[in-house]
C-alpha cells in the first residue's frame, strides 16, 4: 500500500495508521504518532514518515520490527473501580492505577469519562478510543448517578435548589438533582444525579454547602448500571446490548465488529 498525506480519505480507505496502531492496542494515538516521528513504524516493510499514512486490510504494520495484529472489535466493559486508584495509565506519583489492576489477557482499553482516586463505583472500559468520546458526548443526555455519604448538617432546601444550577468559588456548574435519603447523626446518604460533569465536581459543590464528601459512589452512566459487581469486579457488556444502546447515539456510526 502507498502511503497517502493528504487531508481526506476516500471512504473505502481505511483508518489512519496512528488511530490503528491505538484501536490495536499498541498504545494512545499521540503516542503513534510519536513512534511513527521516530521512524519506529513500517507498513508493509516501508518506513512510515507521516501519521495521515492509512491502513487497509491484509496491510502489515509493524512497531519496532514487530509485526502488529489488526484491531479487535469494539468491546465494552462494566467496571466496579475501587477506591485508591487512579485512571490514568501513566500516574507521575507512581500511584496504583486502574489499568493496573485489570486481570492478565485484557487487551489495551480507555476509561469512559473517569473517577478519581478515593471515588469508587462504575467505570465502563473500552478498546475503541472513538466509542469513548460518544459515550463522554453531554449531547447524549445520559445520567450519571451516584450515593453520596456527607458530614456535616444537611439543608434539603439547598439540595433542592441545585437543579437551577450553581456557582461556587466562581465556577459555574449545571443542574444536580441532589435528594437526601438517610441521615444518622453528622452523617447522611444522598442520591445525586447529573449529566455532565466537570472534575471533582460533586465534592466541591457539596463543599459549598457545607458538607464533606466521605465516600461517593457512581451506581450507573447512562444506561449502564454498577448492578451487583463486587469491587475489583470485570464484566464485558455483550455485542447485543451494545448494538441497541449505542447505535442511536450522536456521533455516527455502529461500533466496529459489536
Amino acid at each position: 500500500m502507498t502511503q497517502d498525506h493528504s487531508t481526506e480519505a476516500p471512504a473505502a480507505r481505511g483508518d489512519r495508521i496512528a488511530k490503528w496502531l491505538a484501536r490495536s492496542g499498541v498504545c494512545s494515538r499521540r503516542d503513534a504518532e510519536r513512534l511513527i516521528a521516530e521512524g519506529k513504524v513500517q507498513l508493509n516493510g516501508a518506513p512510515v514518515t507521516h501519521p495521515a499514512t492509512f491502513v487497509d486490510e491484509g496491510d502489515i504494520v509493524q512497531v519496532e520490527q514487530k509485526v502488529v495484529g489488526a484491531p479487535d472489535r469494539t468491546r465494552l466493559w462494566r467496571y466496579h473501580k475501587p477506591d485508591g486508584l487512579v485512571t490514568t495509565h501513566r500516574d507521575p506519583e507512581d500511584r496504583p492505577t486502574v489499568f493496573d489492576s485489570l486481570p492478565p489477557g485484557m487487551p489495551r482499553v480507555i476509561s469512559v469519562g473517569r473517577l478519581d482516586l478515593n471515588s469508587e463505583g462504575l467505570l465502563l472500559l473500552t478498546n475503541d478510543g472513538a466509542l469513548a468520546r460518544r459515550l463522554e458526548l453531554p449531547s447524549n443526555g445520559w445520567i450519571r448517578r451516584y450515593r453520596v455519604r456527607v458530614f456535616g448538617v444537611v439543608d434539603e432546601r439547598a439540595l433542592a435548589s441545585l437543579i437551577k444550577g450553581s456557582v461556587f468559588e466562581g465556577v459555574r456548574y449545571g443542574p444536580i438533582i441532589a435528594a437526601l435519603d438517610s441521615r444518622k447523626g453528622d452523617n447522611a446518604w444522598l442520591t445525586v444525579s447529573l449529566k455532565e460533569g466537570k472534575n471533582r465536581e460533586i465534592r466541591k459543590v457539596m463543599a459549598g454547602l457545607n458538607l464533606h464528601v466521605s465516600r461517593l459512589i457512581r451506581t450507573s452512566y447512562g444506561p449502564f448500571p454498577l448492578g451487583t459487581l463486587k469491587r475489583g469486579e470485570l464484566e464485558e457488556v455483550t455485542g447485543k446490548v451494545i448494538r441497541e444502546q449505542i447505535a442511536g447515539l450522536a456521533g455516527g456510526k455502529t461500533p466496529r465488529g459489536a
